[in-house]
């Protein structure tokens, strides 16, 4: 298998990767392995799993890395979150996703036990993402770690955000992704702002084409990204039309990932929400335009 960090210095071109939840029921399982077979035609260079709240789906992620990795033979990056776990447990974690083949790990602190509204470290646990990424680097994993284009909900100013990101490096992650975003000048604000400070890691835009107009109010309500007004006014315009949602969630998608490919993102990481057939589009799209080479990085 592949470090991705490795992958992306090697000259390959841009990469595109893709992120999957777990599914937990039989009828989602289904709908995944369909979104699979279909998603991994199209050689991403990396598929991440995420881990459910407080660690809920740790077995099940590692399952469906295992057997992405041994079935598909996909570089296929689970998620760790500090919350729910004991160092112990931790360390226990990433011993396991080593063995089963994994090379590299999206370490983050994870979001507030269910009814908490602010971040505590769990009794015997780690005290940060800090922690957490110093393990994963010492157990010989290429760490990725979150970036935020727009503030996090707990960001204290860019001085503190950028800090910090120097500690994320220093800690051990090697490549960022970041949560999902609307304004194309974010990602580029944001990145210019690490390069100022000397911070050259790779950082992979996370795009999310929109399904559904509640869905994506849901989504951006709960990590605070913002709705442009063009786009939201787009979005109105089309409210009535479930279809037309989706294909403007498409086509908007696909314009904001060719334009940073072509200012030089060295990716695009495609939030797919289990499904394939808009991020069957959008890539099929870039890859027919040349913004995307068919020949991107592969495992």
């Amino acid at each position: 298998m592949t470090r991705i960090d490795e992958a992306l210095a090697s000259g390959a071109g841009p990469a595109v990767s893709f992120e999957f939840s777990p599914p937990r029921s039989v009828e989602a399982e289904l709908g995944f392995w369909t979104a699979i077979e279909e998603l991994s035609a199209l050689q991403p260079a990396f598929v991440s799993v995420t881990c459910g709240a407080g660690g809920t789906t740790r077995d099940l992620t590692l399952a469906v890395v295992r057997r992405l990795a041994r079935e598909r033979g996909l570089e296929a990056v689970p998620h760790v979150t500090a919350t729910g776990f004991t160092r112990r447990g931790l360390v226990a974690l990433l011993a396991e996703a080593f063995a089963g083949g994994a090379d590299n790990v999206l370490a983050l602190r994870g979001d507030p036990p269910r009814g908490e509204s602010t971040w505590s470290a769990p009794p015997g646990g780690v005290q940060s993402s800090l922690e957490l990424i110093g393990l994963a680097a010492d157990a010989g994993f290429c760490v990725l770690g979150a970036a935020y284009p727009e503030p996090h909900p707990d960001s204290r100013g860019w001085t503190h955000d950028l800090e910090h990101v120097r500690a994320k490096i220093a800690a051990g992650v090697r490549v960022l992704i970041t949560q999902l975003f609307f304004d194309n000048d974010d990602y580029r604000r944001y990145v210019d702002r690490l390069r100022a400070a000397g911070i050259d890691v790779p950082v992979l835009p996370g795009i999310i084409p929109i399904a559904s107009i509640a869905q994506i109010e849901r989504m951006t309500e709960l990590c605070g990204a913002r709705i442009p007004v063009a786009l939201r006014r787009e979005l109105e315009a089309r409210q009535d039309d479930p279809r037309a949602v989706a294909e403007l969630g498409v086509a908007y998608a696909t314009a904001q990932a060719a334009e940073l490919l072509a200012g030089g993102a060295p990716g695009i990481h495609l939030y797919t929400l289990n499904r394939s057939p808009a991020t069957r589009a959008i890539v099929s799209a870039l890859r027919a335009s040349g913004a995307l080479s068919a020949a991107a990085v592969t495992t």
